[in-house]
């Protein structure tokens, strides 16, 4: 047959085309099968008709390429052909599949030498660039094996044949089409005898794919915070500081902040409702507040769902296992799951009057919104701590804390300010105000809630985002955008602070962060880093 004798047109198979198609099957496949049943293709051809490629040549079918839709992670690893067929030869089709699957590609024995083969090769990559597919798969029979079993393992004969001093009519075809060999499949084809029950699993990349963001998965890169300056007040009742908190919840959910931040012992009020006497024994009172946690544990994650908010639940007073008390700041996830940080530097007025233990955990915890560390008030203050969760690439960090007079304040507001600048993070400052003379240890508190940023041309000059008027209870809103955070520097903090983690690595000798902790030692830190 002469190329002038050629009319041929590439189009998709239709069910009308089965007659024609079973003949082309069984003239090619009378070794193993021969034809699928009309029921088979007629399923294909619905489920997924651009996959089902022919050519014909004056109306005759001469060529054809049978295509499915499938799971990349599940197909791009061991499987057997029978993984692709269900009940009653249904090939089965994955309508959500990130890659195509080639079934078959035959050629009328009279029409070979024409490259016929790479013009359905080439039709197939188009389709699959055109529906930003990820990959082609196929599993590939090596028909001219059995004359080399003897003498050849299965991947040596691969080799040779990649290496062109063998010549397998099929894998020779597919590696000339830029496909290559991913792995051995075993009992690919039982019945296959030529090829063993042996096979190849080629994979053609479509280096146009680009996968498809799913919005649910996705993390915003802006993230709204909105911070509550809490006016500590006397309440009549459990019910009634409930009530307040989710008064504020409610409100920044309104404005749809993606997370809900409160101080320091922000319950701490509770303990009024023990008579003055009572409070005179602190350590029974602590206790009694610390009896109020789980209740309010229970609320917070409640309201965290109800109103679709993230809620950094300042701190509240924890009774540990071991029946000694912590300072816990619970992180309340909008999906109902529940966080927690211990403070880890206790205070001396918390270690003498309260009798409060530091927790021995520090962890950047993974959020809808962001990844987001807690270092409660005095936390702040030591810089190696935000060292360590800004090298597990933490985006914010939230500072609850409670101060009673300006100097105090001061302390963690300049501490906190300096951590957002050595560490590439934005900083949430958040306290308390307001005077309960009748509350022992709560007669005073100073605040002026902020939120901080590193200091660079990409924020606002004076590195501070939002800030609340001082003394006053009010909520603060503050939009980040956490794409700012990467490349701000000249030279990147991000890779100093790995330098510096190396540097301690290979450093033997004791050194002092602060001349007032001499126990901080580079093997001390090793085991935190």
């Amino acid at each position: 047959m002469s190329l002038e004798d050629l009319h041929l047109n590439l189009r998709n198979l239709n069910t009308e085309d089965y007659p024609q198609l079973k003949m082309l099957m069984d003239a090619v496949y009378h070794d193993i099968g021969g034809a699928w049943p009309k029921h088979t293709i007629d399923k294909l051809i619905q489920e997924f008709p651009d996959g089902q490629i022919a050519i014909e040549d004056d109306g005759i079918i001469v060529g054809v390429a049978l295509t499915v839709r499938v799971d990349y992670d599940e197909f791009s690893n061991p499987h057997k052909y029978d993984d692709l067929i269900g009940h009653r030869e249904i090939i089965r089709n994955d309508a959500d599949g990130d890659a195509m699957y080639g079934l078959d590609v035959l050629i009328h024995p009279d029409y070979r030498g024409y490259r016929l083969g790479r013009r359905l090769y080439e039709a197939r990559k188009e389709l699959c660039r055109s529906l930003n597919m990820r990959a082609i798969l196929a599993g590939g029979r090596i028909p001219e094996y059995y004359q080399h079993a003897n003498e050849l393992s299965p991947t040596e004969y691969i080799e040779k044949v990649a290496r062109k001093e063998i010549h397998d009519p099929i894998l020779s075809f597919q590696l000339a089409n830029d496909f290559q060999v991913k792995r051995l499949l075993r009992k690919y084809l039982p019945e296959d005898e030529q090829s063993k029950g042996y096979a190849t699993l080629l994979e053609w990349n479509n280096i146009l794919f680009e996968p498809a963001e799913n919005v649910l998965d996705t993390r915003p890169t802006q993230v709204r915070v909105g911070a509550v300056q809490w006016q500590m007040r006397e309440f009549d009742s459990v019910e009634a500081a409930l009530q307040q908190i989710e008064y504020f919840v409610d409100a920044l959910s309104d404005y749809q902040s993606d997370f809900a931040v409160f101080p320091e012992l922000f319950n701490a009020p509770l303990m009024g409702l023990q008579d003055r006497a009572a409070q005179q024994d602190q350590m029974s009172a602590i206790r009694f507040l610390a009896g109020f946690t789980d209740k309010f544990k229970t609320e917070l994650s409640r309201m965290a769902v109800s109103y679709n908010i993230n809620i950094v639940g300042g701190s509240m007073i924890e009774v540990g296992e071991d029946d000694r008390l912590y300072n816990v700041a619970y992180v309340f996830h909008r999906d109902g799951s529940v966080e927690h940080q211990a403070k880890l530097h206790i205070t001396p007025q918390e270690r003498r009057d309260w009798v409060i233990e530091g927790g021995d955990n520090l962890r950047v915890f993974d959020t809808d919104a962001g990844r987001i560390g807690v270092l409660i008030c005095y936390d702040v203050e030591f810089p190696e701590l935000s060292r360590l969760l800004a090298d597990q690439d933490m985006d914010m960090l939230f500072v609850p804390f409670w101060t009673d007079t300006k100097n105090g304040y001061l302390r963690v507001r300049h501490c906190a300010q300096a951590r957002a600048i050595e560490n590439e993070c934005y900083v949430v400052l958040c306290g308390s105000v307001g005077n309960l003379p009748s509350i022992e240890n709560l007669d005073i508190q100073y605040a002026q809630s902020a939120v901080f940023s590193p200091s660079d041309f990409a924020f606002p000059h004076d590195a501070v985002l939002a800030e609340t008027t001082p003394n006053t209870e009010m909520v603060l809103f503050s939009d980040l955008d956490l794409t700012r955070l990467t490349g701000t520097a000249p030279i990147s903090l991000r890779w100093f602070r790995r330098r510096f983690s190396t540097l301690m690595a290979t450093t033997p000798t004791r050194f002092c962060m602060r001349p007032k902790w001499p126990w901080i030692t580079a093997s001390s830190l090793r085991k935190t880093w």
